[in-house]
C-alpha cells in the first residue's frame, strides 16, 4: 500500500510524562548546541492528557532538573502534601492508624504534591511546543517499521475502516513516520513495546513483569470535610478477604476535590475476584466513607500499573530506539510513584539520543544509554527497592511491609540478597471450583456504582463501526476453556464491562461478547487472561477515555 511519509530526527510514541520529558530535553540540548533537530510526539488520545491516569502524589525531582523554573512557568503543582495518614483496615468497620515511625520511609511524602498528571502532561506539551516539538494527538502508533533489524519509525492507524474491514467514505490510510531514532513511551503494557520486547528478546534473564490494576474516581466533597494536602493510604480490607494484595489511596487536592482509588495486584489467584467491585466496597469503610458521604462523583478511570520494578526491567535499548518510562516498567512501587521515574528515564533517553545523532549515528543501538541509566539516581532508586514487590507477593502486605521497613528505615539500603517472583500474573489463577465465590453488594448509586455508569463519566467513546481492537488469538478459548475452568474471569477483571458471557441469539448456548466501545484502555485483559488469548491493539485515532483533571 502506498502511504504518505514524514521524516524526523527523533520520533516519540506516547504523550505521557516520559515522552514529553524526552521531547523537551532533546530540544533544550539542541538549542544549547545551536543545532536544528526535528522532534515529533504522537499520542493516541484525542488530546494530550486524555488517556493519562495516575494517583497522583507527585515527586518533583525530575521536574526540578528539567525545568528548574517550573513555578514561574506555571506548572500545575498547586497542592503540597501536608500530612500522611496510613491505615491498616482489619475489616469493614475497623482500622488501625500506623505510627509514622513504623512506616517505610519511601511512603512519606514531605516535599511532594497532589496533582492531576493529565494536567501536568498538558503543561509539558505546551513547553515542548514552545521549544519547537511537533505534537500530534489523535494519531495512534499502530505498527512498528523494522527494516534490516532496525526500528525505522511507526505507521499510524488507518482511519475510516468498518467493522467488517471494508473502507468507509472518507477512508484515510495511516502514515509512515520515520526517524533516525524512535522512543517508545506508551505507558504500562504498551502494545508496540510488548512486541519490541519479544522481537529483540529484551526481557531475557529478567523476572516477568508484574502488574496491578488501579481504579480511581474524582469526587467533589463537602468543604467542611476537605483538607487540601492530606494523603491517606490503606492496606488490608477489602482485598484480604479474597487473599489478594494491594492498597487504597485518598488524596485531597485543590478546589474541594479528592481522588479515591484502589490498586489490586494482578497476581491474585481467586478468579471470582472483581477489582472493580472490591473498589466499590472499599468506599463503605468509615475511614473512606466519612469523606465521600454527601459528595458527588465527577469522573472515573482505570489503568494497569507495572509493578515488577528493577528485577523485571527489560533491556531498554535496541537498534533504532529506546523503551522508556512505564513502557519499560520504571515505576517505583515502594513509593507508589512512577511519574518522576518515567520523566527521568525520558530525559536520560533524550541525552543518549542527542549524543548519538551529534556523533552521526542513525538506526544503530545506542549502547551508551545503559551506562547513563546506571550512573543516575533513577537506577539507584529502583535497585534499592528491588525486594519490595517480590516480598509483597511472596509474604503478603504485612510481612512484605515489615521487610520494606527493615530495609529502608533500619538498614538505610537494601538487603544483601534479592527476592524474585518468577510466576507471571496470568499464571496465578486457580480453578474457580477451588475458590470461594464472592458476594459483592449491589450499588447504591450514592457511594457505589455499576460499571456502565462509571464508564459514562470517563467520557469514553469509540467509533462504533470499526474493527474490534481487542483481538482473540483463538475465539473458542473463552467459552471452551476459560468458562468451565475459571468462570471466564474477563467478566470480572475488566473494570469497564467490555467482556460478557451471554446466551447466543440462535439458541446454540453461551457466547463471549466483546463490547469494545466501553474500553478505557487499561490493558488488564492483555495482562491477566489466563490463556494469553487477548491482545489489545490501538483503535481508531482519538478513541478511548477523555479524563478531566485526573
Amino acid at each position: 500500500m502506498e502511504r504518505e511519509s514524514m521524516e524526523f530526527d527523533v520520533l516519540i510514541v506516547g504523550g505521557g510524562p516520559a515522552g514529553l520529558s524526552a521531547a523537551c530535553r532533546i530540544m533544550q540540548m539542541a538549542q544549547e548546541a545551536e543545532q536544528e533537530l526535528t522532534v515529533c510526539v504522537v499520542e493516541k488520545g484525542s488530546e494530550i492528557g486524555a488517556h493519562i491516569l495516575a494517583g497522583t502524589v507527585f515527586e518533583p525531582t525530575a521536574l526540578n532538573e528539567l525545568f528548574p523554573d517550573w513555578k514561574e512557568k506555571g506548572a500545575p503543582l498547586n497542592t503540597p502534601v501536608t500530612r500522611d495518614d496510613i491505615f491498616l483496615f482489619k475489616g469493614q468497620q475497623s482500622a488501625t492508624k500506623l505510627p509514622n515511625a513504623l512506616v517505610p520511609k519511601n511512603m512519606h511524602n514531605h516535599g511532594n504534591y497532589i496533582i492531576s498528571l493529565g494536567n501536568l502532561c498538558r503543561w509539558l506539551a505546551e513547553q515542548a511546543e514552545e521549544l519547537g516539538v511537533e505534537v500530534y494527538p489523535g494519531f495512534p502508533a499502530a505498527e512498528t517499521i523494522i527494516e534490516d533489524g532496525q526500528v525505522k519509525g511507526i505507521i499510524t492507524g488507518d482511519m475510516g475502516v468498518a467493522r467488517d474491514g471494508s473502507e468507509k467514505d472518507g477512508y484515510m490510510p495511516g502514515m509512515e513516520l520515520r526517524a533516525k531514532y524512535t522512543l517508545f513511551t506508551e505507558g504500562c503494557r504498551g502494545h508496540l513495546g510488548k512486541r519490541l520486547i519479544e522481537e529483540y528478546k529484551l526481557d531475557e534473564g529478567k523476572d516477568p513483569q508484574h502488574y496491578g490494576i488501579g481504579i480511581k474516581e474524582l469526587w467533589d466533597i463537602d468543604p467542611d470535610k476537605h483538607e487540601p494536602g492530606l494523603v491517606v493510604h490503606t492496606t488490608g480490607w477489602p482485598l484480604t478477604e479474597s487473599g489478594s494484595t494491594g492498597g487504597s489511596f485518598l488524596y485531597h487536592l485543590e478546589n474541594g476535590q479528592v481522588y479515591v482509588g484502589l490498586i489490586t495486584d494482578l497476581s491474585y489467584s481467586n478468579p471470582h475476584v472483581s477489582p472493580f467491585e472490591e473498589f466499590q466496597r472499599l468506599k463503605y469503610h468509615p475511614e473512606i466513607k466519612k469523606y465521600l458521604e454527601g459528595g458527588k462523583r465527577v469522573s472515573y478511570g482505570a489503568r494497569a500499573i507495572a509493578k515488577g520494578g528493577y528485577n523485571a526491567l527489560p533491556k531498554m535499548s535496541f537498534p533504532g530506539g529506546l523503551l522508556l518510562g512505564c513502557d519499560a516498567g520504571t515505576l517505583n512501587s515502594s513509593k507508589i510513584k512512577g511519574s518522576h521515574t518515567a520523566m527521568k528515564s525520558g530525559m536520560l533517553g533524550a541525552e543518549a539520543v542527542f549524543e548519538a545523532i551529534q556523533a552521526g549515528q542513525e538506526g544503530d543501538e545506542i549502547t551508551s544509554f545503559q551506562k547513563k541509566f546506571e550512573d543516575s539516581w533513577l537506577y539507584k532508586e529502583l535497585y534499592s527497592e528491588r525486594n519490595f514487590g517480590p516480598a509483597m507477593h511472596k509474604f503478603g502486605n504485612m510481612v512484605g511491609g515489615a521487610i520494606a521497613f527493615f530495609e529502608q528505615n533500619i538498614l538505610g539500603g537494601s538487603l544483601p540478597f534479592t527476592f524474585h517472583d518468577t510466576t507471571p500474573d496470568y499464571a496465578t489463577l486457580k480453578p474457580a471450583s477451588e475458590c470461594k465465590k464472592i458476594d459483592y453488594p449491589k450499588p447504591d448509586n450514592k457511594l457505589t456504582f455499576d460499571r456502565l455508569s462509571s464508564v459514562f463519566i470517563s467520557n469514553t467513546n469509540h467509533e462504533e463501526d470499526q474493527p474490534i481492537h481487542l483481538k482473540l488469538t483463538d475465539p473458542d478459548i473463552p467459552i471452551q476453556d476459560n468458562l468451565p475452568k475459571y468462570d471466564e474471569p474477563a467478566q470480572r477483571y475488566c473494570p469497564a464491562g467490555v467482556y460478557e458471557v451471554v446466551e447466543a441469539d440462535d439458541g446454540s448456548g453461551k457466547k463471549f461478547q466483546i463490547n469494545a466501545q466501553n474500553c478505557v484502555h487499561c490493558k488488564t485483559c492483555d495482562i491477566k487472561d489466563p490463556a494469553q488469548n487477548i491482545t489489545w491493539v490501538t483503535p481508531e485515532g482519538g478513541g478511548g477515555p477523555n479524563y478531566p483533571n485526573m
